[in-house]
């Protein structure tokens, strides 16, 4: 359409985790001008917030908005309620029942949030740091779910609809191992120990939720040392 620029840069959802990272490296590299979001729901990490604002200065984004609901009583879980216990587990986190870290909808609610944005700035595209390899098992984390917000953008937005130009979603670690992102973080140079995976949230991780568990599975396997083990 005539009068209309084209769409370009991207948006980052950035929680400060090492996957959310590795994706704010690669739009870095490949998706300019970057633009992150961060959203805070009630989760009990919130330490991730604090990484995020340190991981857009690294990398030089010309935007960090960080959206505050305050729907954590509309979102029952282990991430939003402290009452809850959180999972700690042995074997694979990803194998058997979705875990109580499970928060309702959450990469919708992140997603549609993103969207909005992405078409706010005229972004072409939203990177999301999910996973189908090793992950939590949560159900908005596998590729068909990623599929079908894909088809809904495009028919979600005036860009898509009026323009023929939908903003699509980029899943760039969808198909890797945790080793494999560290791998790609590496390459990339992600910054770990500005990042932050614990779900306690407290001054030091845990070590035994499932996401410090997976977190320390990757950097094992890629033979690299997480600087944040001992801090």
């Amino acid at each position: 359409m005539k009068g209309r620029s084209p769409l370009r840069g991207s948006v980052v959802l950035l929680s400060g985790g090492m996957d959310s990272a590795t994706c704010l490296a690669l739009a870095a590299r490949d998706a300019k001008p970057v633009h992150a979001l961060t959203v805070v729901y009630g989760q009990r990490h919130a330490r991730e917030a604090a990484s995020a604002k340190r991981l857009v200065r690294h990398f030089r984004a010309v935007e960090h908005r960080t959206v505050r609901l305050p729907i954590q009583s509309l979102l029952p879980s282990a991430l939003t309620d402290r009452r809850r216990p959180l999972p700690s587990r042995r074997g694979h986190p990803s194998r058997g029942p979705i875990p109580a870290t499970y928060v309702p909808a959450r990469n919708t609610i992140l997603l549609a949030l993103a969207l909005a944005f992405a078409e706010a700035r005229r972004c072409r595209s939203i990177y999301i740091g999910a996973n189908a390899v090793d992950y939590s098992g949560y159900p908005d984390c596998r590729p068909e779910f990623l599929t079908a917000f894909e088809r809904l953008a495009a028919r979600a937005t005036r860009v898509a609809v009026e323009e023929g130009r939908p903003v699509h979603v980029v899943a760039p670690l969808l198909r890797k191992s945790k080793a494999g992102i560290v791998r790609e973080g590496e390459k990339l140079g992600v910054p770990w120990g500005l990042t932050w995976s614990c779900y306690r949230g407290g001054r030091r991780p845990c070590g035994h939720c499932d996401a410090c568990r997976l977190r320390r599975k990757g950097f094992a396997e890629a033979g690299i040392q997480d600087p944040l083990v001992g801090s």
